[in-house]
């Protein structure tokens, strides 16, 4: 009999709170072993909540991705053109300083030749459409919006990964250099624009 109170649910909150404690390494470092002791059960309890340590990783992307998407979209609420890039820029960064394990396993790229990514790539469409509408503000030619989207997570995350990573250690303030980094962001989108 399952434990009282263990449901696929509790067991993806448990998980999502050990990738958390495990830092940006926390998502590659998630174990069913780790659940398990977490939750008071056996590893073989967990099989009626989960099939596989890759079922348990794929609950907790997901997860983490509509959790990441809906940080966007309720930071760009409102807000247009470069003012609603700021705000998601500082929204992804708060979220990962917030939630680093969660951060990590919400950049995990579904894999479309996997049936049982469908869920995890269903999220992350919504994530990246989450993006294209803060894009949309910057008048981009249709073809455009996919590499803006493309540099933008790509400039934000490096700074992110590198900054939880302690990447910056030179006593400048980093606050300041996110900013320099996102007005660059945008300058380079309006450019694309034109």
């Amino acid at each position: 009999m399952p434990r009282a109170g263990l449901s696929r649910s509790a067991v993806n909150v448990i998980a999502l709170d050990l990738v958390d404690e495990g830092g940006t390494n926390g998502f590659g470092a998630l174990t069913l072993a780790a659940v398990a002791t977490r939750a008071g059960v056996a590893v073989p309890s967990l099989y009626k909540h989960v099939v596989s340590l890759g079922d348990l990783r794929r609950l907790v992307a997901v997860a983490s991705v509509t959790e990441f998407r809906a940080a966007i979209e309720a930071a760009s609420i409102g807000r247009a053109g470069p003012d609603a890039l700021r705000a998601v820029a500082d929204a992804m960064r708060t979220f990962a300083h917030r939630y680093p394990g969660r951060y990590a396993a919400s950049q995990i790229a579904a894999d479309p030749t996997d049936p049982a990514d469908a869920e995890l790539a269903a999220a992350g469409a919504e994530a990246v459409t989450a993006f294209d509408s803060v894009l949309r503000g910057f008048g981009l030619a249709p073809g455009g919006t996919v590499d803006a989207v493309r540099v933008l997570r790509s400039g934000l995350h490096g700074f992110i990964v590198l900054e939880l990573g302690g990447g910056f250690r030179m006593p400048d303030d980093l606050d300041r250099s996110f900013e320099v980094l996102v007005d660059t962001l945008i300058a380079g989108i309006e450019r694309l624009a034109t």
